[in-house]
């Protein structure tokens, strides 16, 4: 099944297209990763979904229905998105900040009600955000506040959630607490995730579908299998990678490279080299 999609989509900035004519579909229920070089357009791609800046033609479907014909309360109840730098928390707690998730419910005054109190409670628990509710979110560890983000973004309850590299600036050990999180939600409550990464072997692991871009367009769009392969890899990145396999889960994963035009220049520089002849002046 497909909620999610785009058609013909161009996205740029000013007289510069960034995404160009682009068409997909985002798996119902499943993890989705956009992986692609510095420049690509992954970041540019979900705003772009998620109405944060506008496109320039082309649409984005969900359940059929153009999303700029909806209302920002009606979009905000059926996605949210977690951007790569979240903004200044302005001492917040914690409780504080999972409470704007409840923005597209409020009525009148934005009082909370007893459902939205019971709705944060649950997103700080799923998250084990719940022991530090009351501390200023400036003062979590980087893996904290991570996870107090993606429970702000939980309390919206939607069904779809966009991050945009959610483990930038994140330890090893914090990373995977991240990417575990979003498994679990996914997994448990069906919710379906997309989500930008930089980590090949990342991607690989948890994602059920992979977009691999290059210069606005998609290169190849599939499973793991097809995606973290050696030959896509080369005309994505220009590396020559050297694929195994994850012992953990036996997924495709990327255990070295070499970069292409680096190994060229080498060997044309080489080439160029003046032969050596006893001279110290000749050979530097």
């Amino acid at each position: 099944m497909v909620r999610l999609s785009t058609v013909d989509l161009n996205i740029g900035y000013g007289e510069r297209l960034i995404v160009n004519n682009l068409s997909l579909t985002i798996p119902d229920k499943k993890i989705t990763t956009i992986i692609g070089p510095n420049g690509c357009g992954k970041s540019t791609l979900l705003k772009a979904m998620t109405r944060i800046i506008p496109k320039k033609s082309g649409a984005v479907l969900l359940d059929g229905v153009n999303i700029s014909k909806e209302s920002t309360k009606a979009l905000a109840k059926k996605m949210a998105i977690l951007p790569q730098t979240p903004e200044s928390t302005n001492g917040l707690t914690v409780s504080e900040l999972v409470s704007y998730g409840r923005f597209p419910y409020q009525k009148g005054f934005g009082q909370l009600t007893k459902k939205d109190f019971e709705v944060i409670e649950w997103a700080l628990e799923v998250t084990g955000t719940k022991d530090f509710k009351y501390r200023p979110v400036d003062a979590l560890s980087g893996g904290q506040r991570q996870r107090v983000w993606i429970a702000m973004a939980l309390a919206q309850e939607t069904d779809i959630i966009f991050l945009d590299e959610p483990t930038t600036y994140l330890d090893m050990a914090h990373q995977l607490e991240i990417l575990e999180l979003l498994q679990r939600l996914n997994t448990e409550q069906e919710r379906t995730i997309i989500m930008v990464l930089h980590d090949l072997n990342q991607a690989a692991r948890f994602a059920d579908y992979i977009i691999a871009l290059k210069d606005g367009k998609i290169v190849e769009a599939g499973t793991c299998e097809k995606v973290i392969h050696h030959d896509v890899l080369k005309k994505v990145f220009q590396i020559d990678a050297k694929i195994g396999r994850d012992p953990e889960t036996n997924k495709p994963i990327c255990l070295t490279y070499n970069l292409l035009k680096g190994e060229k220049q080498v060997e044309k520089d080489f080439i160029s080299f003046p032969a050596a002849s006893g001279s110290r002046d000749e050979c530097l």
